[in-house]
């Protein structure tokens, strides 16, 4: 069985057996697209296909969106890879628990070793880029400042805010706002008319679906949805995207594209193209947080600039070479870059989080690798 028809197997039986609801999958490798093909629901209650040009709430996909620009700026030297956060943003002098001053470094928001999170029991308020609270970029700063620390910064590792701290220090760096920022360096360079921090065209944006309960077909999402998620509950809040009092969540806030991101993972595959230079690249690809402990589930995985580092095949029970860099979006996609196989794979559903942390991505990537 080939490539196309592995491909076909897992996608057609993942629709049928409604664990996604539609989704947009392409596949490059050395620079050639092996595999493009949309299928399954774009709005299943309106019996409207999934379309190639589909516009997706992009969640965590934004990341290698905003690093990528924040990265052309260390490179034009606008921002030091090694100076404060406080440099930038004076508001943002976050302390330890024991109430000791702690500095962040650019390069922590990047690694994600700063020692902020994504839980904020202290303060409910604090938008993670998922909720529509209203809330600007000063008051998100203000908020997150104010809540210690959970370690000191480059003495751990967990996912949080990072990037969305750093969107703060691009748009302060660049003047104007960070989609200004995103778009100049990166966007408008790679022609990726249809991502931003807005939605380009309402009548392509994929209504979003939540996982089934019990083996049920997944559920059209609301306004608000709560989903399961690696043992978490996922608050979901659709109309965020709308909402332009909403600061510009530079961890979460953009939509675009399934041929737009796969345009900018494949021009970092070849090393930057016209947006970064090869160097830069190879630095925000490598392990960047050492031997830092990180989670159970992301055993053979160090952590890069752009995402995580595949270091250990064996340990992280993948097929992909050493060197492989991936991450996802909890909306319902999953990406990856495999220099040394010259591949580049991107899922993009409609269906969270089954397209991001379920079996669907992994199934994908094993049929690309023939595992």
């Amino acid at each position: 069985m080939d490539l196309i028809a592995r491909l076909d197997r897992v996608v057609d039986t993942a629709i049928a057996d409604t664990k996604i609801v539609g989704s947009v999958t392409l596949v490059g490798q050395h620079g050639k697209l092996v595999y493009a093909r949309a299928a399954g629901w774009f709005d299943r209650e309106a019996n409207s296909a999934m379309r190639r040009d589909a516009i997706f709430r992009l969640a965590s996909v934004t990341k290698p969106i905003v690093a990528s620009t924040a990265l052309a700026m260390i490179e034009r030297r606008l921002i030091g890879l090694d100076h404060a956060v406080a440099d930038y943003l004076p508001a943002f002098r976050p302390r330890l628990k024991d109430g000791s001053a702690a500095k962040v470094l650019i390069r922590h928001l990047l690694s994600h070793s700063s020692g902020l999170t994504y839980s904020y029991p202290e303060d409910p308020r604090i938008d993670t880029g998922l909720f529509n609270f209203g809330l600007g970029m000063a008051e998100f700063i203000e908020r997150v400042a104010a809540v210690p620390l959970r370690f000191a910064p480059g003495t751990g590792w967990d996912y949080g805010v990072n990037i969305d701290v750093l969107g703060a220090v691009i748009a302060a760096v660049h003047g104007g706002t960070l989609e200004e920022a995103v778009t100049h360096y990166v966007t408008k360079p790679l022609g990726m008319i249809d991502t931003a921090f807005h939605v380009v065209d309402r009548a392509r944006l994929a209504p979003p679906y939540a996982d089934g309960v019990d083996g049920a077909p997944p559920t059209r999402m609301g306004a608000r949805a709560q989903v399961l998620s690696e043992g978490n509950v996922t608050t979901f809040e659709t109309e965020r995207i709308f909402n332009a009092a909403n600061y510009q969540s530079g961890g979460a806030g953009m939509a675009g594209t399934a041929d737009d991101v796969f345009r900018l993972l494949d021009t970092l595959r070849v090393g930057g193209g016209d947006i970064l230079r090869p160097e830069t690249v190879e630095m925000a690809t490598a392990n960047q947080v050492g031997t830092l402990p990180r989670r159970d589930h992301d055993a053979g995985q160090r952590f890069g600039f752009l995402g995580a580092v595949l270091d250990d095949p064996q340990a992280a029970r993948s097929p992909q070479a050493r060197g492989t860099f991936r991450w996802g979006g909890v909306y319902g996609h999953d990406w990856s870059v495999d220099p040394a196989n010259g591949l580049t794979i991107l899922v993009m559903t409609n269906t969270a989080v089954e397209g991001c942390t379920g079996v669907y991505p992994k199934l994908v990537r094993n049929a690309v690798y023939g595992a």
